[in-house]
């Protein structure tokens, strides 16, 4: 699957820690905001909660590559790049947008999740099915 873009922003002044870059909780905030478009652009949305369907992250792991200033501003894109019986893993890249210089790295593990048994469940066939096509657009 071909990365896709999933969220821009802005390093504001108060995400910043005392050596004026973003913190790591805000790099945290940046990459669950872009997981939503990302899960959204494999069929994941409002429907599947409303049937009891959700996703919950059960790892990540970020890899710090560059220091992002105040007023920097920024860009994710997004992937999945393996797909389980219950899990997807996708790969988050947070890039400096203006020199285009990868600041940040996030991999994560996602499962498919019951909202109603509170358990991990099968990858929802349309869900699965649109994956394999994005990642057959290589």
């Amino acid at each position: 699957m071909k990365p896709i873009e999933c969220y821009r922003g802005v390093v504001h002044p108060w995400l910043c820690d005392v050596m004026g870059h973003l913190t790591t909780r805000h790099y945290m905030a940046m990459f669950d905001d872009a997981s939503y478009h990302l899960f959204s652009a494999i069929g994941f949305g409002e429907e599947q909660l409303q049937s009891g369907i959700g996703l919950a992250d059960v790892r990540t792991s970020i890899t710090y590559k560059a220091e992002l200033s105040a007023a920097a501003l920024t860009l994710v894109t997004g992937r999945v790049v393996k797909v389980g019986t219950k899990s997807l893993t996708n790969l988050f890249l947070m890039h400096n947008a203006t020199t285009g210089d990868i600041a940040a790295e996030m991999e994560s593990v996602t499962v498919q999740f019951d909202l109603n048994k509170r358990a991990a469940m099968e990858v929802v066939p349309s869900i699965r099915e649109r994956i394999e096509q994005l990642m057959g657009d290589d």
